[in-house]
C-alpha cells in the first residue's frame, strides 16, 4: 500500500532532473529524466514520515539510516528546490506544525543562552575539523570560485573592517563574536580597542585563550554576556558589527535589538549587520528548528528596516552575499567528509548524518532555494561623508 501511494506521489511530480528511489523490497524506479542520484527506503514505515512532513520526516528517517543516498547530497536536496515535491508534501500536518513552531518562537534572556548553546557548545574538537583555519562560522567572501576557506575567511573580515570604517583609535563592539576572529582582526589590522560578546562558553574559551596568544590583552576583551544585559553598563561604540547572529534574535525580539544597538552606538556610529534572510521572513526549516537551530528566525528585509525605523538609523548600503554562503557551505562540507571518521568517533553516526544533511542542505538553499545573505551597512543619524561608491572596498 505504501509503495503504490508514494508511486503516485512521485509519478505526479514535475521534476527538473531524476532520482532513481530503490524500495525496501529491492525493486527500483526511475523519475524523472537523466537520474544524478538514488534514494534507498529501507522501511515502508518511513513512506506516512514523508507524506506528514518531508522535510522532518526524511531528515529523522536519513539521520536513523532508513534512508540513503548515492551520489552528491547536495544534487538530492537541489532537487526539492527545483520540483513542486516539497509543496506537494506539505500536508495540513506539516503546515499546522510549521504554524506552532512560529508561536512557540522564544528567544528571551536565559533562553537565548540555551538556544546558542544548543549549536555552538557541541565541542571545540568538531568545529576544529572543519571551519578553517580563521574559525570563523559565518558566510565568507569570495574574490573567485576556487579559493580556499581560509583565504575567503580573511577577506571577508576584512571586507567587514572596510565596510565599518575603521581607525586606529577607535572602539568596536561584535555582538555575537564567535570565537573570536573579527576582533582580533581588527584590533590587529585596523589597531582599534574591540569588544567581543557570545553566549557560547566553549567559544569565550577559545577566544580568550587565542587573545592572550596573539598578545592582544588591553586591545581585545572577550565576554559571556547577552546585547541587553550589555546595555545597563552605559557603554557607546564607535563602531558596531554583528555577524551570524541576528538569525538568533527572532521576529519579536528584532525592535529590541536594534534599540539596543541604538544604545551601544556613539552618535554618527557606523554598524554592520550580517545576517541570513529571506524574501519572506520564515522560522527556519522544521527540521533544523529541532536539531540544529533551536529558536532560529530568517527576517525579509521589510522586517529589518520596519524594526529600525523607530531610531535614527540611515541604511547606507545592502549587498547579498548569497552565491558567497553557497561556496562557504561547500568547502564546509568538503572538510567534514575529509574528517567524517573522526567525527564519527567523538559522536556516533547519527550525528554525522544529521550534519552532513545540515551542511548539504543548506548549500542547496542558497544556491537553489530561497536563502540570501546580507549584509546591511547604517549609521546612527545621517552620514554625508561616506564613499558615494563601493570603490574602496576593492583598492
Amino acid at each position: 500500500m505504501y509503495k503504490q501511494a508514494l508511486d503516485r506521489w512521485l509519478s505526479t511530480t514535475d521534476f527538473s532532473t531524476g532520482l532513481i528511489i530503490r524500495f525496501w523490497d529491492g525493486t527500483s524506479k526511475t523519475y524523472g529524466p537523466n537520474p544524478r542520484f538514488t534514494v534507498t527506503l529501507k522501511k515502508a514505515s518511513v513512506i506516512p514520515e514523508l507524506v506528514k512532513n518531508i522535510s522532518m520526516g526524511f531528515g529523522e528517517a536519513y539521520m536513523r539510516g532508513d534512508i540513503d543516498i548515492e551520489g552528491s547530497m547536495i544534487d538530492a536536496v537541489e532537487l526539492f528546490h527545483g520540483t513542486d515535491i516539497k509543496e506537494s508534501a506539505l500536508s495540513f500536518g506539516a503546515k499546522l506544525t510549521r504554524g506552532l513552531m512560529n508561536l512557540k518562537q522564544n528567544n528571551k534572556l536565559g533562553q537565548a543562552a540555551k538556544n546558542i548553546q544548543h549549536h555552538y557548545d557541541v565541542g571545540q574538537d568538531f568545529y576544529a575539523l572543519w571551519l578553517g583555519e580563521e574559525m570563523v562560522y559565518s558566510c565568507a567572501y569570495f574574490k573567485n570560485a576556487h579559493e580556499s576557506i581560509d583565504v575567503a575567511q580573511s577577506d571577508k573580515l576584512d571586507y567587514i573592517c572596510k565596510k565599518l570604517f575603521l581607525k586606529p583609535g577607535e572602539t568596536m563592539l561584535d555582538i555575537g563574536c564567535g570565537w573570536g576572529g573579527l576582533v582580533m582582526h581588527a584590533a590587529k589590522t585596523y589597531g582599534v580597542t574591540a569588544h567581543g560578546i557570545t553566549l557560547s562558553k566553549d567559544q569565550l574559551a577559545y577566544a580568550t585563550k587565542q587573545v592572550k596568544e596573539e598578545g592582544l590583552e588591553g586591545k581585545v576583551m572577550i565576554e559571556l554576556i547577552d546585547y541587553r544585559e550589555l546595555i545597563r553598563r552605559g557603554m557607546t561604540f564607535d563602531k558596531v558589527a554583528s555577524i551570524g547572529m541576528f538569525e538568533h534574535v527572532g521576529l519579536d525580539h528584532q525592535q529590541e535589538y536594534f534599540d539596543a544597538t541604538n544604545q551601544l552606538m556613539k552618535p554618527g556610529a557606523i554598524a554592520l549587520l550580517h545576517t541570513i534572510g529571506k524574501m519572506r521572513g520564515a522560522m527556519v526549516d522544521p527540521w533544523i528548528q529541532k536539531y540544529i537551530f533551536p529558536g532560529a528566525y530568517l527576517p525579509a528585509i521589510g522586517e529589518v528596516t520596519t524594526s529600525m525605523k523607530k531610531f535614527a538609523f540611515r541604511i547606507t548600503d545592502i549587498e547579498n552575499l548569497r552565491l558567497h554562503y553557497a561556496l562557504t557551505l561547500d568547502r564546509w562540507l568538503e572538510a567534514f567528509e575529509k574528517n567524517v571518521d573522526k567525527v564519527h568517533a567523538l559522536y556516533g553516526e547519527s550525528f554525522v548524518r544529521m550534519w552532513r544533511l545540515y551542511l548539504a542542505g543548506s548549500s542547496a538553499g542558497f544556491r537553489y532555494g530561497d536563502l540570501d545573505l546580507w549584509q546591511i551597512q547604517f549609521t546612527k543619524g545621517i552620514r554625508n561623508d561616506l564613499p558615494m561608491t563601493r570603490d574602496y572596498l576593492y583598492q
